[in-house]
């Protein structure tokens, strides 16, 4: 069809499989598809098994990783989960060692997470003026703190009862627990930010905070919601680890937040808010964890597996403007 400047309007819409190829999701799972290859052959040990078996220690990263993304897609930030983790496993440890009911330890976990996270969401939205990096580095440093001053001088607390954590870090056939229920709360999470209106609102607080209040949004008591399950998925972290280790101390979490952010963000959610959805970061949690288990199994140095995860990171950020930039090239060439 011809418009009124003479030039032909192509209104056949692009094909919905070519689109979901170039798209950033199609291209992480050829990035993945690509990172197992390179295992494989990097490493003779890396299989199936192998990496069903040694993942359960990195996997509860990703439970973070899936709040982390709501809170990136309002436009925050939120760094002091790995001391939430630190501190809901020590606190679930020493009740664990007062012999009561697993269950007991599990609400302790996610109680003390909960309470966390509520109080970051409290701190952030009654005090609207400073900016969630600064508060949840206060809070990084207290919450860590009082786990330290908890465990003493020996920094370290193992649990004397194990049956509980062996039960929650079992396995059907090769397949542990974990990867499970990792894969269940990321299709609700996901579901939750993509198709409900819940979603859409934390998109558009992210997008536009002002316009999303006047356009009759309760800002505030969203961003309430998300830090406290920020909390609690925490908690959640923490007894998996619990049960990789059968204990805590105070590096414990060390780092996890930055993890977190680095999956989101590899996974095409904006660290400015309003863009991106949590199938990219699930699909890059899967990459990191991959390429953790094949590198890890050959010995490679722990920073020089933080220094390839930093570049792909890097270049997660970097492709959109390139490719942004290539196409206004392209179409000025065009004119």
């Amino acid at each position: 069809m011809a418009g009124k400047s003479g030039r032909s309007i192509n209104n056949v819409p692009e094909s919905s499989i070519k689109r979901m190829i170039f798209s950033w999701e199609g291209i992480l799972v050829l990035i993945f598809i690509a990172v197992n290859i390179f295992c494989a052959f990097f490493s003779e040990f890396y299989n199936l098994s192998s990496l069903l078996r040694q993942m359960p220690v990195y996997l509860a990263e990703v439970f973070l990783m899936l709040t982390m993304a709501y809170i990136l897609v309002l436009g925050e930030i939120d760094i002091s989960v790995g001391s939430i983790v630190c501190l809901s496993a020590t606190m679930s440890c020493i009740v664990c060692n007062t012999n009561a009911p697993f269950i007991v330890v599990v609400l302790t976990a996610l109680i003390v997470g909960t309470i966390c996270g509520a109080i970051n969401g409290f701190i952030l939205t009654k005090f609207q003026e400073l900016p969630p990096m600064i508060v949840t580095l206060a809070t990084q440093i207290i919450f860590r703190g009082i786990a330290e001053i908890v465990l003493g001088s020996g920094g370290s607390i193992s649990v004397t009862n194990t049956d509980g954590f062996r039960m929650i870090g079992g396995k059907v056939g090769e397949v542990p627990y974990i990867l499970f229920l990792v894969l269940i709360l990321a299709v609700i999470f996901a579901v939750i930010l993509g198709k409900s209106t819940f979603g859409r609102r934390v998109y558009a607080i992210g997008t536009n905070r002002l316009t999303a209040y006047y356009s009759g949004i309760h800002v505030q008591k969203i961003r309430m919601i998300i830090y406290t399950v920020m909390g609690t998925i925490s908690g959640l972290c923490a007894l998996f680890l619990v049960a990789s280790s059968y204990g805590a101390n105070t590096t414990t979490g060390n780092g996890f937040e930055m993890d977190a952010i680095a999956m989101a963000v590899f996974g095409g959610i904006s660290s400015t808010g309003g863009k991106g959805n949590l199938a990219g970061g699930v699909i890059s949690a899967f990459i990191i964890v991959c390429l953790r288990v094949g590198l890890g199994q050959k010995n490679v140095h722990a920073q020089v597996i933080l220094l390839i995860i930093g570049v792909l990171l890097v270049a997660a950020v970097a492709l959109p403007n390139i490719v942004g930039q290539v196409k206004r090239a392209v179409q000025v060439k065009n004119k």
